[in-house]
């Protein structure tokens, strides 16, 4: 468990100090003298942010998936719980992790923004919000729905990628697609959050209304999350219920599947 807990505290910096580092350093970049000695826009822009959320999970989900199941958002960590892909006991500690893993990099990204002069970070380190702090002022209302909505079809892309009879391999790359299309859809709508370790990450170091926002970026993403935990194998009919998140078989199931009694003398 020591171990698995560091990996999810590592997944959840990484996804959080790549995805919205490069929504605070790289989004909008202005880059001087480039041509003729004119000032030219090389950011790389909501494409380039989206594709950033994707990497960061394809990279280390890659890294280390096979110690945790790669789940770095307490979102995925509760449907997964609800969908019987994983122990409710072990609930907490992932949860706890992946908090920690989103307030560290919220505490470098905080760090690293100040080292600009003139530069603030409140209000500027990628913060998730509605309303006035929304990017695309979207309401309260518009915000829940999209993000209780998106991380339900993120969730059942993840459950379904990691089916024993999917493409094996190819989990990481489906899923880290699913996240950065997710983004693209939802920049403008939140910021995207998906993630309420994500959300908790940077929303103290940001200020400026983020903490006081921070309640919808756990409880829609959960609830997402919950509902496609528990409809995914009604709708697909893939019921792998009580098994682990990678779709692997655990041992004492894959001695009845095979008829043999599993308190029997071996």
């Amino acid at each position: 468990m020591p171990q698995r807990l560091g990996a999810e505290m590592l997944g959840a910096f990484w996804l959080v100090f790549g995805g919205c580092g490069s929504a605070v350093f790289s989004a909008v970049y202005i880059a001087p003298n480039v041509i003729g000695g004119q000032s030219a826009q090389v950011g790389i822009g909501f494409l380039g942010v989206a594709l950033a959320f994707g990497l960061t999970v394809v990279t280390m989900a890659y890294a280390v998936g096979h110690v945790s199941g790669a789940h770095f958002n307490p979102a995925v960590t509760i449907g997964a719980a609800v969908a019987r892909r994983f122990e409710w006991r072990e609930v907490p500690g992932y949860i706890g992790a992946q908090v920690v893993g989103g307030l560290l990099a919220g505490a470098a990204l905080w760090g690293i923004a100040r080292g600009v002069p003139g530069f603030s970070p409140t209000g500027n380190l990628a913060a998730n919000g509605y309303g006035e702090h929304s990017p695309g002022g979207y309401s309260l209302v518009a915000v829940l729905v999209a993000e209780a909505l998106l991380t339900a079809v993120f969730l059942y892309v993840i459950l379904g990628a990691t089916d024993s009879r999917a493409p094996q391999g190819f989990a990481p790359i489906a899923i880290g697609l699913s996240l950065t299309l997710i983004h693209l859809i939802s920049i403008p709508i939140s910021n995207t959050s998906v993630n309420p370790a994500r959300s908790t990450g940077v929303a103290f170091f940001n200020g400026d209304g983020a903490p006081g926002q921070l309640w919808l970026f756990w409880l829609a993403p959960i609830l997402g999350a919950a509902i496609a935990g528990a409809t995914f194998h009604l709708i697909t009919g893939v019921d792998r219920r009580d098994r682990d998140i990678s779709g692997e078989i655990e041992p004492q199931d894959a001695v009845v599947a095979e008829g043999v009694d599993p308190d029997a003398p071996r």
